[in-house]
């Protein structure tokens, strides 16, 4: 090689003349629409999330807290007024916000095992009726269920925990 700057002459790799600019660098990849790719993240920084992409659950405030426990209880009594399903609005509770807080979780576990409770009793009881004794245990079981999910309610609404008599814990 010589020391002139010869077009024609071909440069080694590696070897770059004293004082001269660095090569600017390849040009990115386009992708097949004609587009640059956006640029990756560094390695270790934290990705954004997508939307609806499952991870924990935002924690409640307070209030918040109070307004689904409470809809675990109201929401069995107003249910079960309605449709005869008491179970649904304490499910629906557990299913939806039983995971953002353990009183939540706590409040809507034990009206949801009162709920069911009551279904078999009721079940029971009906069937009591050919025995004549159901019809009383029809009418007592109802009274009970309305005085205890009132209670259970307003004991939530109240910030208290709230532990319904003659249940069997099925779910926990």
């Amino acid at each position: 090689m010589s020391d002139t700057n010869d077009p024609q002459e071909p440069v080694e790799l590696g070897k770059q003349e004293a004082g001269a600019p660095p090569p600017p660098p390849p040009p990115a990849p386009e992708s097949s629409y004609g587009q640059t790719p956006y640029p990756a993240p560094p390695p270790g920084a934290p990705g954004q999330p997508y939307a609806g992409q499952p991870g924990a659950p935002a924690a409640l405030s307070p209030s918040d807290e109070k307004l689904w426990a409470g809809m675990a209880h109201w929401g069995a009594l107003i249910a079960g007024m309605v449709t005869g399903l008491a179970f649904l609005a304490p499910l629906l509770v557990l299913v939806i916000k039983g995971n953002a807080s353990p009183w939540v979780r706590r409040n809507a576990v034990e009206s949801l095992n009162f709920q069911l409770s009551m279904l078999i009793y009721f079940i029971v009881s009906v069937v009591l009726i050919f025995v004549l004794i159901g019809i009383l245990t029809t009418i007592a079981l109802g009274v009970a269920w309305l005085v205890f999910t009132i209670m259970g309610a307003v004991k939530t609404n109240n910030g208290e925990d709230y532990k319904y008599p003659m249940t069997i814990r099925m779910v926990s």
